[in-house]
C-alpha cells in the first residue's frame, strides 16, 4: 500500500500550531496525526488541559483540536516508520514550508516536537527545548519533547507540562 502525507488539521481562528516531524505509516494509512497507539501525543494533550479526558482517539480529538484554534503540521510530508528515517534536507526544505504556512495562516504559538528535528530544520545546533529567540513571522516559536513512544526522555507528565506551556502562551489555557 503506498502511503500519503497526512492532510494539515488546521481551522479557523489558529492559535497554537504543532509541528510534529513527519508522518507514521499509520498516520498516512488512518489520515490522523501522530495516530499510532503508543505514540504520546493526545494523553498529553487531555494532561495539559487542552483535550477533554473522554475525547480519546484522534478521530474525536480533530474536530475538537480545530474548535480550540488548536491545528497540526509536519515538517516533512513523508510518511516513515521512524523519522530517523528522513535525511536532512528533508526537513531543511520543511522548515521553508513551515514559513509560508505560518504566513498564511497566522498562528500566535509555533510548537516543534522534537528537539533534533528542530536543531536540523532552524540550523540552530544549540537549541534547547521551550521558548526559542526568534520566531516565525509573528509567531512565537517553541519547542517542545516529541511524544513519540521511541522519546525515552519524555514522560506523558513532561509531555502535558510542556504542551500547557504553549498553549498557554497561545491562550488555549490558563
Amino acid at each position: 500500500m503506498a502511503t500519503a502525507p497526512v492532510p494539515d488539521l488546521i481551522g479557523p481562528g489558529l492559535r497554537l500550531l504543532f509541528v510534529g516531524i513527519n508522518p507514521s505509516i499509520l498516520s498516512s494509512e488512518t489520515g490522523f496525526h501522530f495516530a499510532h497507539p503508543v505514540n504520546r501525543f493526545y494523553p498529553a494533550l487531555r494532561g495539559a488541559g487542552i483535550l477533554p479526558d473522554d475525547v480519546l482517539t484522534p478521530a474525536d480529538a480533530a474536530p475538537v483540536l480545530v474548535e480550540r484554534g488548536v491545528g497540526i503540521t509536519n515538517l516533512a510530508p513523508r510518511p516513515s516508520a521512524r523519522a530517523d528515517e528522513l535525511d536532512d534536507d528533508e526537513l531543511r526544505v520543511g522548515r521553508d514550508r513551515l514559513e509560508r504556512f505560518v504566513r498564511e495562516h497566522r498562528p500566535r504559538v509555533v510548537a516543534v516536537a522534537g528537539i533534533t528535528a528542530y536543531r536540523t530544520a532552524f540550523g540552530d545546533r544549540r537549541a534547547r527545548l521551550g521558548r526559542q529567540d526568534a520566531g516565525i513571522g509573528d509567531a512565537e516559536l517553541w519547542v517542545v519533547p516529541n511524544p513519540s513512544g521511541l522519546n525515552a526522555h519524555a514522560t506523558i507528565a513532561t509531555l502535558a507540562d510542556a504542551y500547557r506551556e504553549v498553549a498557554a502562551a497561545a491562550g488555549i489555557v490558563p
